[in-house]
């Protein structure tokens, strides 16, 4: 098992802010929106050396996605932020007909999504954004797993043509891949090669996905590990390559077991090469108030639950 180590931790809004701010100095274009939520979605450098590209829209998200689709059409490339729930479920319907049926080019910033919102409890909660993102036609799904990924992916971002939903969060996570990465739309990245145990994680989950491969390693299991950023387009080459080396799967995300990362592989896997696969994943259910390591230890989203799937699944090879 290869050894991933972190020298500091930091929230992934914060490289959300960080990347906004960079790709704003790289390109007049870009401009930002936000739901009254500056200081939670860190856009307060952006807006500093940018105020003339800034648009304070208040609690009105659903205004905010048609002025966003609006600036599009003179060129602009508008990134709106505001957090996972507000960015997705509150603003559905002006998000599938003014941005996806449009094709319009703005980049849907959502912060604090998942249990680890914490105690704000499951009215904030969102775990469905990524389904209903990702069944909209032509848009591109992204969630990174810390600080320096969502970074490179804000300012990758700014290049693609078309819609993005970009997901990240409020905790503090430890910052473990390289900062100087260059992000690929759609494109796996192999953190670990293994032969018994095909792993694949996002976002929050590649830590403990990182730390479940230790784990079972320690056990005698060599665990393939694989962060999926990118959950459409799905890199289904790297999915089905892996797992007709190991014969079965792990999937692990901070969502619904109904709609996210795991029903996309496990529709990639009936097509092409069906194979024994575990969930590890809300179980369709909403969140509650608690701290984010509480919630994230109640609702089996940790090294220990990935572990546990990891031995169930090899049983059914």
């Amino acid at each position: 098992m290869k050894k991933y180590t972190y020298t500091d931790k930091k929230d992934t809004r914060s490289g959300f802010g960080a990347g906004l701010h960079e790709v704003g100095q790289k390109n007049s274009d870009v401009v930002a929106l936000c739901a009254d939520l500056v200081g939670s979605l860190k856009m307060d450098a952006f807006i500093k050396d940018f105020p003339e590209r800034f648009f304070q829209i208040g609690i009105a998200e659903a205004n905010m996605m048609g002025i966003a689709a609006g600036l599009t059409i003179g060129g602009k490339i508008p990134y709106t932020g505001t957090f996972a729930n507000f960015s997705t479920g509150r603003v559905y319907d002006q998000i599938r007909q003014s941005i996806a049926y449009s094709g319009k080019n703005v980049k849907i910033c959502a912060s604090h999504a998942g249990l680890t919102l914490g105690e704000d409890g499951a009215t904030h909660q969102i775990l469905e954004d990524i389904g209903l993102m990702k069944m909209l036609p032509g848009m591109t799904v992204i969630n990174p797993c810390d600080y320096n990924q969502t970074k490179a992916a804000t300012i990758a971002i700014a290049e693609h043509d078309g819609p993005v939903y970009l997901r990240f969060g409020r905790p503090v996570v430890p910052i473990f891949t390289d900062p100087n990465q260059k992000f690929e739309i759609g494109k796996a990245w192999m953190v670990n090669e293994g032969s018994d145990v095909t792993i694949i994680a996002t976002g929050h989950l590649v830590w403990e996905a990182i730390q479940a491969g230790e784990q079972l390693a320690t056990l005698g299991i060599d665990a393939e590990i694989i962060n999926i950023h990118t959950i459409k387009p799905l890199d289904e080459e790297a999915i089905l390559k892996s797992v007709a080396k190991t014969g079965c799967v792990v999937t692990a995300e901070e969502h619904n077991r109904l709609g996210g990362l795991g029903d996309s592989v496990a529709q990639v896997l009936v097509k092409n090469n069906p194979a024994p696969q575990e969930y590890v994943a809300v179980n369709d259910s909403f969140g509650e108030s608690g701290t984010p390591a509480q919630l994230m230890e109640k609702y089996g989203l940790n090294a220990a639950s990935i572990v546990s799937a990891a031995q169930k699944v090899i049983k059914r090879k």
